[in-house]
């Protein structure tokens, strides 16, 4: 047998004997989260909010930037490295940061016409910086620059883990939210009809956006969010008397869900 027949056999002999694959580990128990944890997640967001200015809209606006130049923007120098701070929260921050600081720096010298963090949208590694920088680890709230792909993570704990889950989705005219929760768009043009549709799609982008709910009054919920008006902006919703969602206006885009928050909410913090 010549050589390289030789070297052949010997591999596949190998392959033969190599021991089969391993199906992959489930994924681990999620952990749960003191009070402090979602105290923190509506504290940083609102500290946020007013180091943008503290500019309130209603919801469904006229045109979707009804508020837009009544905060610092994103394109102002001075916000640079609030916006750099959320791009560092996500690990693939899509170029964000590479493209954007020959901008800055020209920007510093009045040599530019191109507008500062205007691509990509940055309102997904806003949510995730907040949740990251409360102290809510990566397990449980995988940080990402897309809000869909970050929310099919959630689901996918809510169906693994049903008890423990550190979140849980829920149609808006079933749910009223509390602070710390979510409130999420589909902003695509062919929309979901329900959230639980997400899950035959789940890992495959989709426009989407989410806020953090910061406060609850009777008649109002408001949220806080990124890249609203090209700041951090935050946006009363109408609410009925048991705290529910009020539908969105025809023509405009509906909420899709919201997204519970349960840390703080569970044994041993919680009943």
């Amino acid at each position: 047998m010549r050589p390289a027949a030789l070297a052949v056999a010997a591999l596949l002999a190998l392959a033969g004997c190599a021991a089969p694959m391993r199906p992959a580990a489930p994924p681990s128990q999620p952990l749960v989260y003191p009070p402090a944890a979602a105290e923190r997640v509506v504290r940083l967001a609102l500290g946020e909010w007013r180091d943008w200015g503290g500019v309130v809209r209603d919801a469904w606006p006229e045109t979707p930037d009804d508020a837009a130049g009544l905060a610092p923007a994103e394109s102002d120098p001075a916000n640079f490295p609030r916006v750099l701070a959320y791009w560092r929260a996500v690990e693939n921050d899509e170029g964000a940061i590479r493209a954007n600081r020959p901008i800055y720096a020209a920007a510093l010298s009045g040599m530019t016409s191109t507008a500062l963090w205007s691509e990509p949208a940055w309102s997904a590694a806003f949510i995730s910086w907040v949740f990251r920088s409360a102290g809510v680890d990566a397990r449980e709230f995988p940080p990402n620059a897309t809000h869909s792909l970050y929310l099919d993570a959630l689901i996918a704990d809510a169906d693994a883990f049903p008890a423990t889950a550190p979140f849980r989705p829920h149609a808006p005219d079933g749910y009223a939210p509390r602070a710390g929760d979510l409130v999420c768009f589909d902003r695509s043009r062919a929309r979901l009809a329900h959230w639980s549709e997400r899950r035959a799609e789940a890992g495959i982008p989709r426009p989407m956006h989410c806020d953090i709910v910061t406060g609850v009054a009777p008649g109002v919920v408001e949220v806080v969010g990124g890249n609203v008006g090209d700041t951090v902006m935050l946006t009363r919703y109408p609410a009925d008397a048991a705290g529910l969602l009020a539908q969105a206006p025809p023509g405009r885009a509906p909420i899709l869900l919201v997204m519970e928050s349960r840390l703080g909410r569970l044994p041993p913090f919680a009943p």
